[in-house]
């Protein structure tokens, strides 16, 4: 209980001090008119109100991730605490706030194109791709999974529920953000809230023994804690997805301060909810092999079921069916929404990108391969969700990174998580099953030795933006 406890705090001082020290470095201004007014459109640039778009952030970037993830996570035990507190303040937090105020600096441009910007229009191209690649993957999924899970509890078959869900999605991602997103999203947002901080009464209340910090590695299997536990558990301490996403919102922010509550303040929120149910998974089932037990049995979903009900009661286990059917709908509709606004944005020098008839066909066009996607198994489609995800965060970091060497400002508060994201990605790629499934050993030396690499080319950018800077002085002299 003390270690949970001071995870706490952790992400509450995290939130109250780094979050300025990062707004400070990144430099912010209220006299700056915002994309939501010089870009206003009706339709994606729309000015509303701060709390209604971070309630939008954080649907958009939390959905199941932060429950599912982290009953996941907690099989590897306590130490999953450290990461889900670290990785949300020093990783995730920076991530999502640079992310999103890099949106906002750039009249609200999609994620591919902040780094084009960056990083060259070869990296532009080529996360474009990647990055629309992984909304459809998101979309797809959470368009079966719900369904399923509709067909599972009403006498909807599972073909029905999953024409209404995409039928939903297409209207989500084509219709103005203040019609169906603005409206609906602070509700659910209220809902996950509430699941969360119902959860932790029940665990503090009831007397829960939530077990203290170890660094054994408690999963049943022996699965390794790295890279494993920093991909298990992306929504809650880190997750490039939150960098497609943080455009939405940047598109209907009122001034740039807003900016710190809204993408840091949003990815704490999830840090919190993702540290309640980890805590939550460690102590329910009397352990973490207990947990593996429940997770086989029923799936993260049951598990979730479970624990609500027998804590919540019925009101518990209504809530849970509902966040369970809701919050990836939420995150589903918004991916397909992001990836509207990334190719209508790509095809803008040849198509007006404001035309109803471009955004409703690009929608089309993308849907498609959506719903056909999500007729397969999904749990087949999130496997590739998982390493893709950390790549397009160890993008982003890089991105920012490059943003403030330009700057002369503080590179390596992203310099550091960055090259930490690139060595995950790396020994995971060549790990794990859906990769390369190579020997743990040889993985683990071979992402060394190519994040080493990283790390060399990173120096070499940095020592000469100081010879640039140099020259400039001098010059100005």
């Amino acid at each position: 209980m003390i270690t949970f406890c001071i995870a706490l705090l952790l992400l509450f001082i995290g939130y109250a001090v780094y979050s300025k020290f990062i707004e400070k470095v990144f430099g912010v201004d209220d006299s700056r008119k915002t994309p939501a007014y010089t870009e206003g459109d009706g339709m994606d640039y729309v000015p509303m109100s701060w709390w209604k778009g971070w309630l939008i952030q954080l649907l958009n970037i939390a959905g199941l991730g932060p429950i599912f993830g982290a009953v996941a996570g907690a099989l590897y035990g306590p130490v999953a605490f450290i990461w889900i507190v670290f990785g949300c303040i020093f990783a995730g937090g920076v991530h999502d706030y640079f992310s999103g105020m890099l949106s906002l600096k750039h009249g609200g441009a999609q994620f591919p194109t902040i780094v084009g910007k960056y990083l060259g229009e070869a990296a532009k191209k080529t996360v474009s791709i990647v990055s629309i690649i992984l909304m459809l993957l998101v979309a797809a999924a959470f368009t079966a999974g719900p369904a399923q899970l509709i067909s599972q509890i009403t006498p909807i078959s599972f073909m029905v529920a999953l024409v209404l869900v995409f039928v939903y999605f297409l209207l989500a991602a084509i219709l103005p953000i203040n019609k169906i997103i603005g409206r609906i999203y602070p509700v659910f947002g209220a809902i996950l809230i509430f699941m969360a901080v119902a959860i932790a009464g029940a665990l503090i209340v009831g007397g829960q023994p939530i077990p203290n910090l170890t660094f054994t590695n408690m999963h049943p299997e022996g699965l390794p804690i790295w890279p494993l536990l920093m991909v298990t558990i992306s929504c809650g301490a880190i997750s490039g997805f939150h960098s497609t996403q943080s455009p939405i919102v940047s598109r209907t922010m009122k001034k740039e301060t807003e900016g710190r509550k809204v993408f840091y303040g949003a990815m704490v929120a999830e840090g919190v909810i993702t540290l309640i149910w980890a805590a939550a998974g460690m102590t329910f089932f009397g352990g973490t092999e207990g947990l593996q037990a429940a997770l086989a049995a029923g799936g993260p979903a049951g598990v979730v079921n479970e624990m609500s009900i027998s804590m919540l009661g019925q009101v518990g286990g209504v809530l849970a069916i509902l966040g369970v059917v809701i919050f990836p709908i939420t995150t589903g509709d918004t991916a397909l929404r992001s990836a509207r606004m990334m190719a209508t944005e790509a095809v803008s020098k040849w198509l007006n990108p404001d035309k109803k008839i471009v955004i409703i066909g690009v929608t089309i066009v993308l849907g498609t391969p959506v719903f056909l996607l999500s007729t397969i198994d999904y749990s087949f489609l999130w496997r590739y969700v998982g390493w893709s995800n950390q790549v397009v965060a160890a993008v982003m970091l890089w991105t920012a990174t490059a943003y403030l060497l330009k700057e002369g400002k503080a590179h390596l508060l992203t310099g550091v998580p960055a090259l930490f994201m690139t060595a995950v990605v790396f020994c995971y790629i060549f790990y794990a099953p859906e990769g390369l499934n190579m020997d743990y050993t040889v993985s683990m030396i071979i992402g060394a030795c190519l994040t080493i690499v990283a790390a060399v080319l990173y120096v070499r950018q940095v020592i000469r933006h100081k010879q640039v800077a140099i020259k400039r002085v001098l010059a100005e002299r």
